[in-house]
């Protein structure tokens, strides 16, 4: 049975729509950003098409890039995984991101919860390994609620802690932080965990480590990585 197409009906063309959720999603931009800076390529669109779109195929787009990254960093078990907490606001009561990223700074998973206790972190934890099996190590902060998770599963020989050692994590947070300034923070926390799981997918795809490339080497990578996103959903 053949897949239906999520774009079937809509007159726009999907060229535009994703030229719109990648523009919004991956850069510091605001919804009227996004709306002006289409409209000077000669698309007239309202800002609230713009919340439409991400809100419809964000998380389509996500799941395609993800359903593909997946299956390849399933084959790396030795990799270490670097963890670490947030404070995000919504609507003045304080919560908390959980972010996974490997050594190599990808995001593995994004979790919002509203304590930071072992039950959290157990929640947390079950996830990625869920997602990505197990790992070699696990790079942590002191926050105790680690170690009590840790004992739970049984990894508590695979859990490293150490002042320096977890910046991989605490870089990671950056993008997001810039995304949360653009968009004034978030009122939900529903669609705080929709943003960034969106938001982790595109920022892992474009993501080529400028500093580590020649030259010509990134512009290819970063050629291949716009091409692969322009065929994104094209069946």
């Amino acid at each position: 049975m053949t897949k239906r197409s999520p774009f079937r009906y809509f007159k726009t063309s999907l060229e535009i729509i994703r030229l719109a959720v990648m523009m919004y999603v991956r850069f510091p931009l605001s919804l009227r950003n996004v709306e002006v800076l289409l409209h000077e390529r000669g698309i007239d669109i309202s800002h609230e098409t713009v919340r439409f779109w991400w809100n419809r195929f964000g998380p389509i787009f996500a799941a395609e890039i993800r359903r593909r990254r997946v299956s390849q960093m399933r084959a790396y078990s030795n990799w270490q995984w670097h963890l670490d907490e947030v404070f995000v606001k919504i609507n003045g009561e304080r919560h908390y991101l959980w972010r996974a990223v490997d050594h190599e700074g990808e995001v593995l998973e994004s979790f919002v919860t509203k304590r930071r206790n072992r039950k959290a972190a157990l929640k947390f934890l079950r996830k990625i390994m869920k997602c990505h099996g197990r790992t070699y190590i696990f790079v942590t902060d002191k926050l105790r609620s680690y170690g009590a998770a840790m004992k739970m599963i049984g990894n508590v020989d695979k859990q490293e802690t150490g002042r320096w050692l977890n910046n991989r994590a605490e870089n990671s947070h950056q993008p997001f932080r810039r995304r949360e300034r653009a968009m004034l923070r978030f009122r939900r926390m529903g669609t705080l965990q929709k943003f960034v799981a969106v938001h982790a997918s595109v920022h892992n795809h474009f993501n080529k480590e400028r500093h580590l490339y020649s030259r010509s080497n990134f512009k290819l990578n970063r050629a291949a990585a716009l091409t692969e996103w322009r065929g994104l959903c094209a069946a």
